[in-house]
């Protein structure tokens, strides 16, 4: 791949993020390979912004993820943890020792009897002479139980680093608490591993633009997060730390244990990862951050199961793939760092993300057309468990729309047909997506691009799509991020339950490592937050 890229250093903290992260580098693969079709224009979109370029031992060259993974004990299934490009480990000791060499090895996960033949390396020879993975059938989702069942990518063996501490599976030995996981990256053992697995990545780029982070908000790993982001803003200042707070679907009113804790954990993640991150965006379809549960969020042209994480997962990548296009394109990209200071000027760290998927181009349809349909209300669906926008105040925005074919950019109005509105007028796509962002919130600082590439969601993606066929390999997706006034009513809910809690009845957390000092201390933080996002007191008139 041609060099000069400012590339980008990812970071995969937790199993929801495993989830996410999988569909993710799934929809890198498929977009590469559409990249090197002769029959396709060159992308929008720079792979080497993410990817890196490598060799094995035996001379083959590689193309894999420029990441930095962490999950449990006994998360990965049947993945080697050092990947399967390159030598085995094995196989390295045997050559350099010439003495007796004992071998004790431990049995292997089996692969997932439902996957096996669906997600096989080989895949299938369609009509057109291309091998393609099969769909997974909609009653075989559900048995998807780790990421790695569905991962189809290759990955690095400096990429993935088991914490062996904590258990994936079962009751005991669980990565639960905020400060259970800020003492694990203060261990000398995983402090270090984390650091030279920085230091590898990053000495071989040319121009580090930053650092993104798919952190889980939920548990754990929320302190696994902030300790992360804390050392990456100590060893890399000035270089961007983007971070995405990740929560897996709804949750019941009867896990009482497992509600405190996510609140717990929510809270003290968003402010810490706030306070050492460039830009922090919790993503997640339940529609609250608290402990009251609402419903999922709906979207009009999807039919997905909350309870499952393979579906969950694949709508936040889908936007996540979306909203991270600035930073990514091949031409004019937007820097991680000016992309932050766009969305968090007086201290509004903390935005939120919205989509249309897929956003509804109906044939004969031209851009302006579909636009006007959503009328006055915002065209996106909520991503940030923050509510729905009708009614806030947009301070800064970020959007992109993808996948429209050129031909439909702008209206094709019979001469001396009178335009139905301004947007029919307007010469360019670029033209009409940034007028209808002016007039939808006028006097907001809005950033825009409009990308021909669309989102792929051929298998293993899950078929959410009702009205589509199942043959289905790409849609259009709009997608948003907000700094947002919605965020000083969620933030203070968020400070509201946390001052409801008896902490005395959750000693368990309190003892993973947290004083009840820090407890008073998260509230005044988080208070002060929300302050940032009071309607009133923006610098945008």
């Amino acid at each position: 791949m041609a060099g000069g890229a400012r590339e980008v250093l990812t970071l995969q903290l937790g199993h929801f993020a495993g989830f996410v992260g999988a569909h993710w580098w799934n929809q890198q693969d498929a977009a590469l390979g559409r990249a090197t079709d002769a029959k396709e224009s060159p992308g929008e979109l720079c792979p080497d912004v993410l990817y890196r370029t490598g060799r094995t031992l035996h001379g083959q060259d590689t193309y894999t993820p420029r990441l930095i993974l962490m999950d449990l004990k006994g998360s990965l299934s049947s993945l080697k943890e050092e990947g399967g490009l390159y030598r085995d480990k094995q196989l390295d000791a045997a050559i350099a020792w010439q003495g007796k060499l004992t071998t004790h090895k431990e049995e292997l996960c089996p692969k997932n009897p439902y996957l096996q033949d669906f997600l096989s390396a080989e895949g299938v020879l369609s009509s057109d002479g291309v091998w393609r993975v099969k769909s997974i059938p909609n009653g075989k989702e559900a048995s998807i139980r780790v990421w790695s069942d569905f991962l189809r990518v290759h990955l690095h063996p400096r990429s993935i680093c088991m914490i062996q501490k904590y258990n994936h599976d079962g009751e005991a030995g669980r990565l639960e608490a905020f400060g259970q996981g800020e003492s694990v990256l203060k261990e000398p053992k995983y402090q270090e591993e984390l650091e030279d697995r920085l230091h590898f990545y990053v000495e071989e780029c040319d121009y580090l633009q930053g650092f993104q982070i798919l952190c889980d908000l939920h548990d754990g790993f929320s302190g696994v997060g902030a300790k992360a982001a804390e050392l990456l803003q100590d060893e890399y200042s000035g270089r961007g730390i983007i971070t995405w707070g990740l929560l897996p679907g709804p949750y019941h009113r009867g896990e009482a244990q497992r509600n405190i804790y996510r609140l717990l954990n929510t809270a003290f993640g968003l402010v810490h990862l706030a306070a050492h991150s460039s830009l922090v965006c919790p993503l997640s379809l339940g529609g609250s951050l608290g402990l009251r549960p609402e419903p999922p969020v709906n979207f009009p042209y999807l039919h997905y199961d909350a309870t499952l994480p393979f579906h969950c997962s694949a709508i936040l990548a889908t936007a996540l793939d979306t909203v991270t296009v600035p930073y990514r394109l091949c031409s004019s990209p937007v820097s991680m760092v000016h992309l932050a200071d766009m969305l968090s000027f007086c201290g509004k760290k903390v935005v939120t993300a919205g989509a249309t998927i897929p956003f509804p181009l109906a044939p004969g349809q031209s851009l302006p057309d579909s636009l006007m349909q959503f009328g006055g209300a915002t065209p996106w669906t909520p991503l940030s468990a923050c509510g729905e926008p009708s009614g806030t105040r947009c301070f800064a925005q970020s959007v992109v729309l993808r996948g429209i074919d050129r031909a439909c950019h702008t209206s094709q109005l019979t001469p001396g047909t009178p335009p139905p509105s301004s947007l029919h007028t307007c010469t360019t796509g670029e033209e009409v997506l940034a007028q209808y962002l002016q007039q939808q919130q006028p006097r907001v600082m809005s950033s825009s691009h409009l990308l021909l590439t669309p989102y792929r969601v051929a298998p293993p993606y899950p078929h959410l799509f009702s009205s589509c066929s199942p043959q289905v390999e790409s849609i259009p997706v709009f997608g948003a991020l907000c700094s947002s006034s919605s965020l000083h009513q969620t933030l203070e809910a968020l400070a509201r339950d946390l001052t409801k809690l008896d902490l005395r009845r959750w000693a368990s957390f309190m003892d993973a490592g947290v004083e009840h000092d820090d407890v008073a201390e998260l509230l005044q933080e988080l208070q002060s937050l929300a302050q940032c996002y009071h309607a009133g007191d923006s610098l945008v008139d």
